[in-house]
Protein backbone atom coordinates (compact mmCIF):
# COMPACT_ATOMS: atom_id res chain seq x y z
CA UNK A 1 0.00 0.00 0.00
CA UNK A 2 1.53 3.52 -0.95
CA UNK A 3 1.60 6.00 0.89
CA UNK A 4 0.69 10.09 1.12
CA UNK A 5 2.23 12.84 1.76
CA UNK A 6 0.57 16.24 1.82
CA UNK A 7 1.24 19.70 1.27
CA UNK A 8 -0.59 22.99 0.79
CA UNK A 9 -1.48 24.60 -2.39
CA UNK A 10 -3.66 28.18 -3.29
CA UNK A 11 -6.47 26.32 -5.11
CA UNK A 12 -10.26 26.94 -6.56
CA UNK A 13 -11.57 23.99 -4.34
CA UNK A 14 -11.34 20.95 -7.01
CA UNK A 15 -11.77 17.66 -6.19
CA UNK A 16 -9.78 14.51 -6.77
CA UNK A 17 -8.85 11.02 -5.80
CA UNK A 18 -5.58 9.81 -4.89
CA UNK A 19 -4.70 6.41 -7.73
CA UNK A 20 -2.45 3.72 -6.17
CA UNK A 21 0.64 2.19 -8.30
CA UNK A 22 -0.09 -0.61 -10.05
CA UNK A 23 1.67 -3.61 -8.44
CA UNK A 24 5.40 -4.64 -9.82
CA UNK A 25 4.65 -7.90 -10.42
CA UNK A 26 1.45 -6.74 -12.51
CA UNK A 27 4.01 -4.44 -14.19
CA UNK A 28 6.20 -6.90 -14.98
CA UNK A 29 3.20 -9.61 -16.34
CA UNK A 30 2.01 -7.18 -18.65
CA UNK A 31 4.64 -5.90 -20.05
CA UNK A 32 5.78 -9.86 -20.71
CA UNK A 33 2.08 -10.23 -22.34
CA UNK A 34 2.24 -7.65 -24.35
CA UNK A 35 5.68 -7.95 -26.06
CA UNK A 36 4.64 -11.75 -26.10
CA UNK A 37 1.69 -10.61 -28.24
CA UNK A 38 4.04 -8.38 -30.57
CA UNK A 39 5.95 -10.96 -31.55
CA UNK A 40 3.56 -13.43 -32.54
CA UNK A 41 1.71 -10.49 -34.38
CA UNK A 42 5.20 -10.02 -36.15
CA UNK A 43 5.32 -14.08 -36.81
CA UNK A 44 2.49 -13.99 -38.41
CA UNK A 45 3.40 -11.31 -40.94
CA UNK A 46 6.73 -13.26 -41.18
CA UNK A 47 4.67 -16.60 -42.14
CA UNK A 48 2.52 -14.56 -44.58
CA UNK A 49 5.39 -13.41 -46.56
CA UNK A 50 6.78 -16.87 -46.53
CA UNK A 51 2.95 -18.20 -47.77
CA UNK A 52 3.07 -15.57 -50.42
CA UNK A 53 6.89 -16.36 -51.66
CA UNK A 54 5.21 -20.33 -51.62
CA UNK A 55 1.79 -19.50 -53.80
CA UNK A 56 3.99 -17.59 -56.18
CA UNK A 57 6.86 -20.60 -56.57
CA UNK A 58 4.20 -23.25 -57.01
CA UNK A 59 2.52 -21.53 -59.20
CA UNK A 60 5.41 -21.10 -61.32
CA UNK A 61 6.34 -24.25 -61.46
CA UNK A 62 2.74 -26.07 -62.36
CA UNK A 63 2.30 -23.38 -65.44
CA UNK A 64 5.89 -24.21 -66.35
CA UNK A 65 6.63 -26.67 -69.75
CA UNK A 66 6.08 -30.21 -68.55
CA UNK A 67 10.32 -31.18 -68.64
CA UNK A 68 11.93 -34.77 -67.70
CA UNK A 69 11.70 -35.97 -64.44
CA UNK A 70 14.69 -36.01 -62.61
CA UNK A 71 17.31 -38.62 -63.07
CA UNK A 72 17.71 -41.52 -60.48
CA UNK A 73 20.79 -39.18 -59.51
CA UNK A 74 19.41 -36.96 -58.12
CA UNK A 75 16.47 -38.80 -56.55
CA UNK A 76 17.97 -38.43 -52.87
CA UNK A 77 17.30 -34.85 -53.06
CA UNK A 78 14.20 -34.61 -53.85
CA UNK A 79 12.17 -32.46 -51.45
CA UNK A 80 9.02 -30.48 -50.97
CA UNK A 81 10.17 -26.79 -50.88
CA UNK A 82 12.31 -27.76 -54.11
CA UNK A 83 10.05 -29.72 -56.51
CA UNK A 84 6.65 -30.40 -55.22
CA UNK A 85 4.01 -29.44 -58.39
CA UNK A 86 6.77 -29.25 -60.59
CA UNK A 87 5.47 -29.94 -63.92
CA UNK A 88 7.04 -33.52 -65.51
CA UNK A 89 6.85 -35.36 -68.12
CA UNK A 90 7.63 -39.58 -67.92
CA UNK A 91 7.54 -41.95 -70.50
CA UNK A 92 7.08 -45.97 -69.73
CA UNK A 93 4.67 -48.99 -69.73
CA UNK A 94 2.47 -49.15 -67.19
CA UNK A 95 2.38 -52.47 -64.72
CA UNK A 96 -1.40 -52.40 -63.76
CA UNK A 97 -1.25 -55.66 -62.17
CA UNK A 98 0.39 -53.82 -59.13
CA UNK A 99 -1.74 -51.48 -59.45
CA UNK A 100 -2.96 -49.47 -55.70
CA UNK A 101 -5.61 -47.94 -54.60
CA UNK A 102 -6.08 -45.51 -52.24
CA UNK A 103 -9.14 -43.72 -50.25
CA UNK A 104 -9.92 -40.47 -51.55
CA UNK A 105 -12.97 -37.76 -51.70
CA UNK A 106 -12.88 -35.17 -54.82
CA UNK A 107 -14.98 -32.71 -56.70
CA UNK A 108 -16.20 -35.95 -58.11
CA UNK A 109 -17.19 -37.45 -54.74
CA UNK A 110 -15.74 -40.66 -52.72
CA UNK A 111 -13.49 -43.49 -54.22
CA UNK A 112 -10.14 -43.96 -55.09
CA UNK A 113 -6.85 -42.86 -56.12
CA UNK A 114 -5.85 -44.95 -58.86
CA UNK A 115 -1.87 -45.53 -58.51
CA UNK A 116 -0.03 -47.88 -61.41
CA UNK A 117 4.03 -48.54 -61.37
CA UNK A 118 5.09 -46.95 -64.60
CA UNK A 119 8.02 -49.08 -65.80
CA UNK A 120 10.86 -46.85 -67.73
CA UNK A 121 13.08 -47.97 -70.19
CA UNK A 122 16.12 -48.13 -67.56
CA UNK A 123 13.88 -50.48 -65.08
CA UNK A 124 13.69 -47.97 -63.15
CA UNK A 125 9.77 -47.69 -61.75
CA UNK A 126 7.61 -44.29 -61.11
CA UNK A 127 4.04 -44.26 -59.15
CA UNK A 128 1.99 -42.77 -61.74
CA UNK A 129 -1.60 -41.46 -60.08
CA UNK A 130 -3.57 -41.91 -63.01
CA UNK A 131 -6.33 -40.33 -61.23
CA UNK A 132 -10.19 -41.30 -59.59
CA UNK A 133 -12.31 -43.71 -60.23
CA UNK A 134 -15.74 -43.48 -57.72
CA UNK A 135 -16.20 -46.70 -55.53
CA UNK A 136 -18.06 -48.54 -57.61
CA UNK A 137 -15.43 -48.77 -60.12
CA UNK A 138 -12.97 -50.39 -57.74
CA UNK A 139 -12.72 -53.71 -58.99
CA UNK A 140 -10.16 -53.62 -61.96
CA UNK A 141 -12.46 -55.86 -64.18
CA UNK A 142 -14.81 -52.89 -64.57
CA UNK A 143 -12.32 -50.14 -66.47
CA UNK A 144 -9.86 -52.83 -68.15
CA UNK A 145 -10.69 -50.98 -71.32
CA UNK A 146 -9.19 -48.13 -69.92
CA UNK A 147 -5.45 -49.63 -69.15
CA UNK A 148 -3.42 -48.64 -72.19
CA UNK A 149 -0.74 -51.41 -72.83
CA UNK A 150 2.52 -50.57 -74.46
CA UNK A 151 4.49 -47.12 -74.34
CA UNK A 152 2.63 -44.14 -73.15
CA UNK A 153 3.88 -40.56 -71.89
CA UNK A 154 2.48 -38.87 -69.19
CA UNK A 155 2.61 -35.58 -68.25
CA UNK A 156 1.76 -34.06 -64.68
CA UNK A 157 2.76 -32.41 -61.47
CA UNK A 158 5.47 -34.10 -59.28
CA UNK A 159 4.46 -34.75 -55.75
CA UNK A 160 6.02 -36.08 -52.32
CA UNK A 161 5.32 -39.28 -50.98
CA UNK A 162 2.65 -39.26 -48.08
CA UNK A 163 3.99 -41.32 -45.77
CA UNK A 164 2.17 -43.20 -42.65
CA UNK A 165 -1.54 -42.46 -43.72
CA UNK A 166 -3.82 -39.52 -43.77
CA UNK A 167 -5.67 -37.86 -40.95
CA UNK A 168 -6.45 -40.31 -38.44
CA UNK A 169 -6.00 -43.23 -40.56
CA UNK A 170 -3.16 -45.09 -41.08
CA UNK A 171 -2.15 -47.71 -44.03
CA UNK A 172 -3.28 -50.95 -43.43
CA UNK A 173 -0.71 -52.74 -46.46
CA UNK A 174 -1.27 -56.11 -44.93
CA UNK A 175 -4.87 -55.60 -45.76
CA UNK A 176 -4.33 -53.73 -48.56
CA UNK A 177 -6.12 -50.48 -47.04
CA UNK A 178 -4.30 -47.32 -48.31
CA UNK A 179 -5.43 -43.63 -47.14
CA UNK A 180 -2.04 -41.78 -48.09
CA UNK A 181 0.06 -42.47 -51.12
CA UNK A 182 3.51 -43.57 -49.78
CA UNK A 183 5.75 -44.77 -51.95
CA UNK A 184 7.88 -46.54 -50.12
CA UNK A 185 5.46 -48.55 -48.38
CA UNK A 186 3.03 -49.12 -51.61
CA UNK A 187 6.69 -50.25 -53.26
CA UNK A 188 7.28 -52.67 -50.49
CA UNK A 189 4.00 -54.11 -50.47
CA UNK A 190 3.85 -54.77 -54.14
CA UNK A 191 7.94 -56.07 -54.13
CA UNK A 192 9.03 -52.87 -56.26
CA UNK A 193 12.51 -51.83 -56.50
CA UNK A 194 14.31 -48.97 -58.09
CA UNK A 195 10.97 -47.05 -57.05
CA UNK A 196 11.55 -43.10 -57.68
CA UNK A 197 10.88 -41.36 -54.02
CA UNK A 198 8.02 -39.58 -55.49
CA UNK A 199 5.04 -40.04 -57.28
CA UNK A 200 3.26 -38.01 -60.15
CA UNK A 201 -0.31 -37.03 -60.40
CA UNK A 202 -1.27 -37.62 -63.93
CA UNK A 203 -3.04 -34.19 -65.17
CA UNK A 204 -6.52 -34.29 -67.48
CA UNK A 205 -4.46 -34.64 -71.04
CA UNK A 206 -2.62 -38.52 -69.70
CA UNK A 207 -6.16 -39.23 -69.24
CA UNK A 208 -7.84 -41.82 -71.76
CA UNK A 209 -11.37 -43.26 -72.32
CA UNK A 210 -12.43 -45.46 -69.88
CA UNK A 211 -9.54 -44.94 -67.58
CA UNK A 212 -9.19 -42.57 -64.05
CA UNK A 213 -10.40 -39.09 -64.44
CA UNK A 214 -6.86 -37.44 -64.13
CA UNK A 215 -6.05 -33.95 -63.81
CA UNK A 216 -8.15 -33.97 -60.03
CA UNK A 217 -4.78 -31.95 -58.17
CA UNK A 218 -6.06 -29.59 -55.62
CA UNK A 219 -3.27 -26.90 -55.02
CA UNK A 220 -4.70 -24.85 -51.96
CA UNK A 221 -2.67 -22.91 -49.21
CA UNK A 222 -4.66 -21.27 -46.72
CA UNK A 223 -3.52 -17.77 -46.16
CA UNK A 224 -4.94 -16.26 -42.83
CA UNK A 225 -1.33 -15.26 -41.75
CA UNK A 226 -2.95 -11.26 -41.65
CA UNK A 227 -5.34 -11.82 -40.15
CA UNK A 228 -4.00 -13.65 -37.16
CA UNK A 229 -0.91 -11.24 -37.10
CA UNK A 230 -4.01 -8.14 -37.09
CA UNK A 231 -6.02 -10.19 -34.37
CA UNK A 232 -2.24 -10.09 -32.17
CA UNK A 233 -1.72 -6.73 -32.71
CA UNK A 234 -5.26 -5.85 -31.60
CA UNK A 235 -4.89 -7.84 -28.54
CA UNK A 236 -1.46 -6.70 -27.40
CA UNK A 237 -2.80 -2.52 -27.74
CA UNK A 238 -6.34 -3.77 -26.20
CA UNK A 239 -4.11 -5.42 -23.14
CA UNK A 240 -1.65 -1.97 -23.21
CA UNK A 241 -5.12 0.63 -23.12
CA UNK A 242 -6.44 -1.50 -20.47
CA UNK A 243 -3.77 -0.79 -18.19
CA UNK A 244 -3.31 2.77 -18.93
CA UNK A 245 -6.65 2.62 -18.52
CA UNK A 246 -6.39 1.16 -14.93
CA UNK A 247 -3.13 2.57 -13.64
CA UNK A 248 -2.50 5.56 -15.75
CA UNK A 249 -2.88 8.00 -13.33
CA UNK A 250 -0.40 6.00 -10.88
CA UNK A 251 2.27 5.78 -13.12
CA UNK A 252 1.62 9.56 -15.42
CA UNK A 253 0.50 11.63 -12.53
CA UNK A 254 -0.15 15.03 -12.13
CA UNK A 255 -0.53 16.62 -8.70
CA UNK A 256 -3.57 16.57 -7.33
CA UNK A 257 -6.22 18.46 -5.35
CA UNK A 258 -8.55 17.19 -2.17
CA UNK A 259 -10.93 19.97 -0.81
CA UNK A 260 -10.83 19.59 2.92
CA UNK A 261 -14.11 19.89 4.90
CA UNK A 262 -14.28 23.20 6.34
CA UNK A 263 -12.92 23.53 9.95
CA UNK A 264 -11.15 19.80 9.36
CA UNK A 265 -8.25 19.18 11.36
CA UNK A 266 -5.61 19.03 8.46
CA UNK A 267 -7.31 21.86 7.30
CA UNK A 268 -6.42 23.69 10.09
CA UNK A 269 -2.81 22.54 10.31
CA UNK A 270 -2.40 23.38 6.37
CA UNK A 271 -4.52 26.06 5.57
CA UNK A 272 -2.50 29.32 4.78
CA UNK A 273 -5.53 31.31 3.19
CA UNK A 274 -9.13 31.38 3.10
CA UNK A 275 -9.13 29.02 -0.16
CA UNK A 276 -6.07 26.75 0.55
CA UNK A 277 -6.67 22.96 0.22
CA UNK A 278 -4.18 20.38 0.08
CA UNK A 279 -2.65 18.31 -1.99
CA UNK A 280 -1.77 14.65 -1.83
CA UNK A 281 1.04 12.81 -3.70
CA UNK A 282 1.76 9.11 -3.10
CA UNK A 283 5.88 8.17 -2.11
Amino acid sequence: MSKARTVTRRTGGTHSEAVRAPSPWLTVLSLVAFVLLIALGVWQIERRAWKLALIDRVEQRVHAPAQPIPSPASWPAISAANDEYRHVSVGGRFLHDCETLVQAVTEEGPGYWVLTPLERDDGTLVLINRGFVPSERRDVSTRRGGNPDGQVEITGLLRVTEPKGGFLRNNVPQHNRWYSRDVAAIAAARGLHDVAPFFVDADAGSQVPAGPIGGLTVIRFPNNHLIYALTWFALAFMLAGRFFVTFGGGLFRRKRFVQEPAGGSDAAACRTGSDAGTIVEPT
